[in-house]
C-alpha cells in the first residue's frame, strides 16, 4: 500500500490510525477556531494523528434555505488562519472546477464529495494540484467502481490518493455500511478511510433536511477499525443539535475522548493481528 504524507501526517498500513475530524460546515470564525484547537488538544494528548476539516460551502443541501457555509473566499480566510495558529494540516470539499485552484492554496489535502466523485472534469483538477485528494465513493458505487476514479486521478501524475467510504444507498431515506467495501478497497494499494458520521446520515430523511443515526456512528466505527481502516473521518461540534448542517448525525465533542480511546485500543490489535 502506498503511504500518503501531508505535512508531519503520514496515512497508510501499518501507521497509526489518522483522525479527520471537524464540524461539517464553518458556522463562525471564533466556533471554528476553537474547536480546532479543542481537537488538536484532544488529539495531541493522545498521540493520535490529527487533520482539521470543515467546509466552507455545503453546495448539495437538501433544502434552498439550508445553511451553506461563508463561501469560498471567507471560508479559505479563516482554515487559513486555523492552519497558521494551530500548525494542523486542513481538509475541505470542493464542488466546482473553478473552486479548486484558490482551494489548493490554502487546502492540504482537496475533498471530492461522494456525489461528484464521477465528475472527470472536478477530479482531473483536483488531481493536477498535485496535492494529496480523497475522494469520497458515492453511495451509487460499488466498491470496485473506485478503481475507474483511481485512475482518472493517476492519469494526472497524482498517486496522492485517499479513499473514503461512506455507507451505501439502501432503499429511499437510508445508507447501509458495508465493511467489506473497506477491504475491497484497501486490494487498490491505497489508504481508506472511514466517515462514520455521514455513514448514519438518513438523506431528505425529514423532508427539507437529512436526518441522522448519531448513536449507530460509534459503533460503525469501532466495526470499521476492527475491520481495517487507516483512518476515521468523524464530523464534530460542541452542541450537534444547534449545528447549522448535519445536526443529526455530527458527534459531541464531550463524547469524542471516550470513542478515541476505543479505537486506538481495537487499532492496537489489528496491528498486532490479535498477539
Amino acid at each position: 500500500m502506498k503511504i500518503v504524507t501531508i505535512n508531519n501526517v503520514s496515512i497508510g498500513q501499518g501507521l497509526p490510525l489518522v483522525f479527520i475530524a471537524g464540524p461539517c460546515v464553518i458556522e463562525s470564525y471564533e466556533g471554528c477556531m476553537r474547536l480546532a484547537e479543542k481537537l488538536k488538544n484532544l488529539f495531541l494528548a493522545k498521540g493520535a494523528p490529527f487533520i482539521f476539516k470543515a467546509s466552507y460551502d455545503k453546495a448539495n443541501r437538501t433544502s434552498v434555505k439550508s445553511y451553506r457555509g461563508p463561501g469560498i473566499v471567507d471560508g479559505l480566510k479563516i482554515l487559513a488562519e486555523i492552519k497558521r495558529q494551530l500548525g494542523v494540516p486542513i481538509l475541505s470539499d470542493v464542488h466546482s472546477e473553478e473552486d479548486v485552484s484558490m482551494a489548493a492554496e490554502t487546502l492540504d489535502i482537496i475533498q471530492i464529495p461522494a456525489f461528484l466523485c464521477r465528475q472527470t472534469d472536478l477530479i482531473l483538477a483536483a488531481a493536477k494540484t498535485g496535492k494529496p485528494v480523497n475522494i469520497k465513493k458515492g453511495q451509487f458505487l460499488a466498491p470496485w467502481d473506485m478503481k475507474p476514479l483511481i485512475e482518472k486521478i493517476q492519469s494526472a501524475g497524482n498517486e496522492r490518493i485517499l479513499l473514503t467510504e461512506r455507507g451505501a444507498s439502501f432503499g429511499y431515506n437510508n445508507l447501509v455500511s458495508d465493511m467489506r467495501s473497506l477491504v475491497i478497497m484497501r486490494k487498490f494499494g491505497y489508504p481508506v478511510i472511514f466517515d462514520a458520521t455521514h455513514s448514519v446520515q438518513l438523506p431528505g430523511g425529514l423532508g427539507n433536511a437529512s436526518g441522522g443515526e448519531r448513536e449507530m456512528a460509534s459503533p460503525l466505527a469501532r466495526a470499521a477499525v476492527a475491520t481495517g481502516c487507516d483512518g476515521l473521518f468523524l464530523e464534530v461540534h460542541e452542541t450537534p443539535e444547534k449545528g447549522l448542517s448535519d445536526s443529526a448525525t455530527m458527534l459531541p465533542f464531550a463524547d469524542l475522548s471516550a470513542l478515541v480511546d476505543q479505537v486506538l485500543a481495537i487499532h492496537a490489535v489489528v496491528q498486532t493481528g490479535g498477539r
